[in-house]
């Protein structure tokens, strides 16, 4: 039996000592690392670990660029928090739960100065004062920035913060379970990519802070390493997923490489033009021109390339793209907001945005979705039941503040806010608590299993194929325009991918720094989070937010102003509903 010789051997070279810590945390972007730091400041006794399968510095939320949103009044002396708690619920078109938003944009103003005094390096006014800018479907210019390099000063601050608690970071480790028994969470199953090594973790608490899923599509702005293995570990354990249907196209993806131009962008004041020289957004959202809300500024462009107002790469009509037109801005402009923009332009596509417009698409973004929690960020089993000692935050939780459509700016903002409030509801729940006991020699086990099964296949296809098939399936019919018959036809195309994933071979059968087969794992993922998504968006019946359906138009809130929960299994997906909170803003028609 190779799985039994297998297991022998890691017996004998890696004896069974459990690894134990008061918290594991599976993540290492701001809202995973931003929960650490409040959890050690609250009580710096505890124990704490940081798992992540790049380095930390290295997770995706380096790459945002455009800025977090907080009513500081730097700017526009007439901002509140109600504004832009209404501004959030408007533009989630009143699906988000409006307790959570509360929360997000009474204490944006407070985090945004405890980074300032842990040393992050906003830009600034004249006079020295936190700089603020506009953003898409905000009322007023609350979006604090550094440059076009946000994430990357917030994270690095952040990490040098776990250094000086002293969290325990395991870095370029892949979690491959959660292990959930009896209702609590006690711990995960993780492999080391640089050798093989196989270790159970176990915690008094185990949080959830893995980000985003946009390598379920061909074409995303996020990191090669977003492939939703928080969310697809959540359902394994028979977890519910919420309102996974939901998922953001930013408008302005780098044609033809999906890479973000940031709304800092068209927050600094570039025009999106199509092949005609119009500005084509005033028939869209006349109010807010470029500064409209993602979903409908995705819409608009997908709208004007379909009616053949594209751009060809040679400047004639009836193109892929549409572009984004910076030079009236002026170089000295460009370069100190907006460099990276630039740059990415520059080094990718060859394009000096100085003097040419920038070609650009929509391109998957943010889920809005994800593993479902309470305003403490604790997750949630069924509407009414909650998890003991499993904790979620960022953007692999769904809380929800961002509903069907998420607010730029708004998404760092989450993760500092939920990071910390999570952190600190962690730091309280762990008390006077023990260690939960696993059987962790019957972990070790299967994980070998599961492993040794793809090392030893003899399938036909390569990983690379099999993911390049599913991604295809994803984007052509799950895509910015859905309607039943396409998304049907997902569902099927996508259980032949299912076969054909499981006919894979590996290129290398080794264990030391084997990519070949963490893309395997990474692909099991990939294949439960899409299923979710087309299974959760072929039962809402409506258009709402990113959830655009071309055979129902409008937004239904007899039938539909409530979030999906999506119960994954082999067998099928169960699909249950549960109320948004409503609180101080009524629905209304969403027009800008």
């Amino acid at each position: 039996m190779p799985g039994l010789t297998l297991f022998v051997f890691v017996l004998q070279n890696f004896p069974l000592s459990m690894i134990e810590h008061d918290v594991i945390i599976i993540g290492g972007g701001l809202a995973g690392s931003r929960a650490a730091v409040e959890i050690a400041r609250t009580d710096p006794r505890l124990s704490i670990a940081v798992i992540a399968k790049t380095h930390p510095i290295r997770s995706h939320s380096v790459a945002a660029q455009g800025g977090m949103a907080a009513s500081l009044k730097n700017v526009d002396t007439e901002d509140t928090w109600e504004a832009h708690a209404f501004d959030t619920v408007k533009g989630s078109d009143y699906l988000a739960d409006q307790d959570a938003v509360a929360i997000l944009t009474q204490e944006a103003p407070n985090v945004v100065i405890d980074l300032e005094h842990m040393g992050v390096m906003f830009s600034r006014l004249p006079d020295g004062r936190i700089a603020q800018r506009a953003f898409g479907g905000h009322s007023h210019r609350r979006t604090c920035y550094a440059a076009d390099k946000t994430g990357h000063a917030i994270l690095h601050e952040l990490v040098n913060n776990l250094r000086r608690y002293g969290v325990t970071i395991y870095d370029e480790w892949y979690v491959m379970r959660l292990i959930v028994e009896d209702g609590q969470a006690k711990g995960v199953v993780m492999f080391r990519i640089e050798d093989g090594r196989l270790e159970v973790a176990r915690a008094k608490a185990v949080m959830f802070a893995t980000g985003g899923y946009g390598r379920v599509y061909n074409s995303t702005s996020n990191d090669f390493a977003s492939t939703g293995d928080g969310l697809a570990m959540t359902a394994a354990a028979g977890l519910p997923l919420e309102d996974m249907e939901f998922v953001q196209f930013h408008p302005t993806g780098l044609y033809p490489v999906g890479v973000l131009i940031s709304e800092a962008v068209r927050g600094e004041g570039a025009y999106l033009i199509n092949s005609e020289g119009e500005r084509f957004m005033e028939r869209y959202a006349p109010s807010r021109m470029e500064l409209a809300p993602r979903d409908i500024t995705s819409r608009a462009i997908v709208k004007e390339i379909r009616a053949g107002r594209g751009i060809h790469l040679d400047g004639s009509a009836g193109g892929p793209f549409v572009h984004l037109d910076v030079r009236h801005l002026g170089k000295e402009r460009i370069m100190s907001r907006i460099p990276f923009c630039w740059e990415e332009s520059h080094r990718l596509v060859g394009v000096d945005a100085v003097h040419e417009p920038i070609p650009v698409r929509p391109t998957v973004h943010y889920s809005m979705g994800g593993i479902p929690t309470n305003t403490d960020g604790q997750v949630r089993s069924s509407p009414e039941g909650l998890v003991d000692g499993f904790f979620a935050a960022g953007e692999a939780a769904c809380v929800s503040v961002h509903g069907a459509n998420r607010l730029g700016s708004n998404s760092l903002l989450e993760c500092v806010v939920y990071g910390r409030r999570t952190g600190a509801a962690i730091a309280r729940y762990v008390q006077n608590r023990k260690l939960p006991e696993i059987h962790e020699a019957y972990y070790i086990q299967e994980a070998n299993q599961r492993i040794q099964t793809l090392l030893d296949s003899r399938g036909k296809n390569r990983v690379s194929t099999v993911r390049q098939a599913f991604q295809d399936c994803m984007t052509d019919h799950c895509g910015v325009f859905r309607n039943e018959s396409v998304m049907q036809e997902g569902l099927i195309r996508l259980q032949t991918v299912r076969e054909q994933a499981a006919d894979v071979y590996l290129d290398d059968r080794g264990k030391l720094w084997n990519s070949d087969l963490i893309e395997a794992l990474e692909l099991q993922s990939l294949l439960t989070v899409g299923e979710v998504i087309l299974t959760s968006a072929l039962n809402r019946q409506e258009s709402r937010g990113s959830h655009s359906r071309e055979d129902f138009l409008e937004r239904d809130d007899g039938k539909f102003l409530k979030h999906t929960l999506a119960y994954y299994s082999p067998a099928g997906i169960e699909i249950r509903y549960f109320p948004v909170t409503i609180a101080q803003f009524q629905p209304q028609e969403r027009k800008y």
